[in-house]
C-alpha cells in the first residue's frame, strides 16, 4: 500500500534502448505510449497458435564474453550535492518462500522531491554483478537477504551514487494480497505478452496478454511481472513499473488522501518498510499532485546497452557488468536535476 501511495500513475511505456553516451535527458527516459481511451478487457489467455506469440522455446541471447574480473571502477561517482528536499524510496520485491532464502528480483527506486515538484522511478536489473560492501562481487539483488535495508542502502551508494531514506518490500503473497485486497487493478500493457503460465485461466499451460488494458487481480499481476521465458529481465523491468502505477492508480481511486492511515493499516501486513505512517501522510498531498498530472514522473531504467554479459569464472554464472559511463548520465538525470 506505501508503494501504491507513493507511486506515480504515469501513462504505459514502450520498449527502449538507453543510449550508452551521454544525452539529452528526453533520450533517456523510458519512452512514454500513448493512451488513447483504451477499453478496459478482463484478462483472456488465448491457446498457442504460429502467430499469437512466441513459442515456448527461449529467445536467442548472445553468448557472454570473459571479461577481466570486474572491480569498483565500475562504480558510478559523480561528486555531485543530493537535491534538497529529496526524498528516496527503495522498492523491492522478494521471491520469498517459506523453508528457504529470497533474493530481490525487483529493484527500484522513487525519488520523490515535492519542494521541487519532481519525481523519477529508476529499476534495477537483479542481475548487476556490483561489489557489496563486506561481501565481495555478487549479484545486486544479493544485497537485502544478505544485510537487510542498510547493507542494500550502502550496495546502491557504493556503486551507483544513489542515496536511499526508506525501503519497502513484499513476497509474492503480499504482493498478491495488496491487489486483492484492492479488488484488482487496470494495468496498460505497452506489449503482447505470451508465455507458460499455472493460472486457472491458463490454456495449454500459457497466458497471453495483449498490448493494451487489462484488468488483473493478484495472481495475474505477478504472473504478469515475474514471466521470463518468452522475454528478457529488460522487458520485467517494463512490467513491473506498469503494475506499480496501476496499483498506484486504484489505491488514489479510494480518497487516499483522506484515507492515508485507515489504508496504511490495512497494508501493512503485506510488506516490511521503515517507513512511518507519519512520512506517508506527509507525502500524500505530493501524489495527489501526480495523480492529477501524471507527466510529473519521469521514468528510467538501466537498459541492455548499459551493461556487459559476463560469465562467473568457476560458478559460471551469467550476470551483468554495468558500464559506469552510460549508468552516470542516468543517474545523475534521475537523482541530481
Amino acid at each position: 500500500m506505501v508503494v501504491a501511495i507513493l507511486l506515480a500513475g504515469c501513462q504505459p511505456t514502450a520498449n527502449v534502448q538507453l543510449e550508452a553516451t551521454p544525452v539529452p535527458a528526453s533520450s533517456l527516459l523510458l519512452k512514454i505510449g500513448q493512451n488513447a481511451e483504451a477499453t478496459l478487457t478482463p484478462f483472456q489467455p488465448i491457446p498457442p497458435t504460429a502467430t499469437s506469440g512466441p513459442t515456448s522455446t527461449p529467445l536467442p541471447t548472445s553468448t557472454p564474453t570473459p571479461l577481466p574480473t570486474p572491480t569498483l571502477a565500475n562504480s558510478v561517482h559523480l561528486g555531485l550535492p543530493r537535491p534538497a528536499g529529496q526524498v528516496n524510496i527503495l522498492i523491492l520485491g522478494s521471491d520469498y518462500r517459506p523453508g528457504r532464502g529470497y533474493l530481490t528480483d525487483v529493484i527500484m527506486v522513487l525519488s520523490l522531491n515535492p519542494s521541487k515538484g519532481t519525481a523519477t522511478l529508476t529499476s534495477f536489473p537483479r542481475d548487476l554483478y556490483v561489489t557489496i560492501p563486506g561481501i565481495g562481487l555478487s549479484r545486486i539483488n544479493a544485497a537485502q537477504p544478505y544485510g537487510g535495508f542498510n547493507l542494500s542502502a550502502a550496495t546502491l551508494k557504493d556503486n551507483f551514487d544513489v542515496t536511499v531514506d526508506y525501503y519497502i518490500m513484499t513476497s509474492f503473497n503480499g504482493f498478491k494480497n495488496i491487489i486483492n485486497t484492492l479488488g484488482g487493478i487496470n494495468v496498460y500493457a505497452a506489449s503482447d505478452l505470451y508465455d507458460t503460465c499455472d493460472l486457472p485461466q491458463a490454456v495449454d499451460k500459457h497466458c497471453y496478454i495483449s498490448a493494451g488494458a487489462h484488468t488483473m487481480d493478484g495472481a495475474t499481476a505477478l504472473w504478469y511481472v515475474r514471466s521470463r521465458y518468452s522475454t528478457s529481465d529488460f522487458d520485467r523491468t517494463r512490467r513491473a513499473q506498469e503494475v506499480m502505477s496501476a496499483i498506484f492508480q486504484k489505491t488514489m481511486s479510494l480518497d487516499a488522501l483522506n484515507r492515508g492511515s485507515e489504508l496504511y493499516n490495512l497494508f501493512i501486513n503485506s510488506v516490511e518498510t521503515n517507513l512511518t505512517l507519519e512520512t506517508i501522510v506527509n507525502l500524500l498531498p505530493f501524489s495527489s499532485k501526480i495523480l492529477a498530472d501524471p507527466s510529473i514522473v519521469k521514468r528510467y531504467a538501466i537498459g541492455p546497452s548499459n551493461v556487459t554479459n559476463y560469465v562467473v569464472p568457476n560458478s559460471g554464472a551469467m550476470v551483468l557488468i554495468p558500464d559506469a559511463s552510460s549508468i552516470s548520465e542516468i543517474i545523475r538525470q534521475a537523482f541530481y536535476q
